[in-house]
């Protein structure tokens, strides 16, 4: 039976006022047992569902130390000449005499990849840029200049947010030529 909120918002008031669990009982027309448990709970949110491990009876401690082994002599392989769930399944019936389901076997072989998976997932980082931040950079170009070919190095400075781009090119990297760069 679920009780109302009104009447769950009753309980706790009147508990909280001094009165009698067996009076709050008779006056709402609820179970002592009821009183009580809404009256001494904490929080009233419901509890989060939390999912059950469920045995392996099929899969004895030696399967899953076989399968171990077979997998982890598998990490130095090539991936493809590595056994999958179904190939390990195989061997596990015809070479240990296996009763259990493939789905047992295939479950404890992913949970085992996923333990002990190395690297890190592909993936991006984003890349933010707040207002007013700059990326300076030097680059290489050959340019002719009055008849003679000159290495320089061309001063780029990008504005993500406006997305403005700024070159200049300038005889070396010093400091004073940087700064030159950048006034102008």
């Amino acid at each position: 039976m679920t009780v109302p909120l009104d009447d769950v918002n009753d309980i706790r008031v009147m508990d909280a006022a001094g009165v009698p669990r067996a009076e709050i009982a008779r006056r709402l027309g609820l179970s002592r047992n009821t009183v009580a448990k809404y009256a001494d709970m904490a929080d009233m949110s419901p509890a989060a569902p939390e999912p059950r491990s469920r045995a392996r009876r099929a899969l004895g401690p030696d399967d899953a130390a076989w399968i171990d082994a077979v997998l982890e002599a598998d990490s130095g392989a090539p991936r493809k000449q590595r056994h999958t769930a179904k190939r390990i399944y195989d061997r596990l019936v015809a070479e240990r005499g296996y009763k259990g389901s493939y789905s047992t076997a295939r479950r404890y072989v992913r949970e085992w990849r996923n333990a002990h998976r190395q690297g890190t997932e592909e993936g991006y980082l984003e890349l933010e840029w707040a207002p007013g931040t700059a990326q300076v950079d030097y680059g290489n170009f050959e340019a002719v200049v009055a008849g003679e070919r000159l290495a320089l190095k061309l001063l780029v400075v990008s504005l993500p947010h406006p997305d403005a781009r700024y070159a200049r090119a300038c005889m070396s990297q010093r400091s004073e030529c940087t700064c030159e760069g950048l006034s102008r």
